[in-house]
C-alpha cells in the first residue's frame, strides 16, 4: 500500500464519518477538487484500503441476532482445506489464525443457541478439526470503528 498523506487522512476520516458521501461532497467539505479526491480514492481502493460493505449490514436484521466466538484447534497441515470448509458455512462471518491454546477463532451469527449447536457440530464435522470452545457474546461494547485511529494519525503527521 502506498504511504498514507494528510490528504489521504482527511479523505479517510470523512468518509467515516459519512460513507455515503458523494465525490463532490467530499470535495467540498475538503477543500479540494473532485478529480484528486476521485483518484485519491481509486489509489486507495487499489491499495486494499476498504472492505467490503457487508460488514455494515446488521445480522439482527436478518434473523440473526446472537453472536459467538468458537476456539479452533484444528491439525495444522490441513488448516488451509479446514479455513476454505468454513467459509462455506454461511453463519461463520469472519475467522482469525491467531496464537495460543486454538489455532482459529471463528465469528458466527446465529438465530438461537439451538442454531449455535448445530453451528458448531458442522464445524466439528469438519475433517481435521480436533476441538471447539465457544462462547456466546453477551453484546458488542466496542463496535468497529477506524475513524479514532485515523485522528490519531491526522494529529500526529
Amino acid at each position: 500500500m502506498h504511504s498514507i498523506d494528510a490528504v489521504d487522512l482527511a479523505l479517510l476520516r470523512a468518509l467515516s464519518q459519512d460513507p455515503r458521501a458523494t465525490t463532490v461532497a467530499l470535495a467540498q467539505r475538503l477543500g479540494i477538487s473532485r478529480n484528486t479526491v476521485a483518484a485519491r480514492l481509486t489509489r486507495l481502493e487499489q491499495a486494499g484500503a476498504f472492505r467490503e460493505f457487508d460488514r455494515c449490514i446488521d445480522p439482527a436484521v436478518l434473523g440473526h441476532p446472537l453472536t459467538a466466538f468458537i476456539e479452533v484447534t484444528v491439525h495444522q497441515q490441513e488448516l488451509a482445506r479446514i479455513v476454505t470448509e468454513l467459509a462455506e458455512i454461511p453463519e461463520v462471518v469472519q475467522a482469525y489464525g491467531h496464537s495460543g491454546v486454538a489455532d482459529l477463532r471463528v465469528h458466527v451469527v446465529c438465530r438461537d443457541t439451538d442454531h449455535l449447536f448445530r453451528i458448531d457440530a458442522a464445524i466439528l464435522r469438519i475433517d481435521g478439526v480436533q476441538r471447539t470452545e465457544t462462547a456466546l457474546s453477551m453484546g458488542e461494547l466496542v463496535p468497529y470503528r477506524i475513524q479514532p485511529l485515523v485522528e490519531k494519525l491526522r494529529r500526529g503527521l
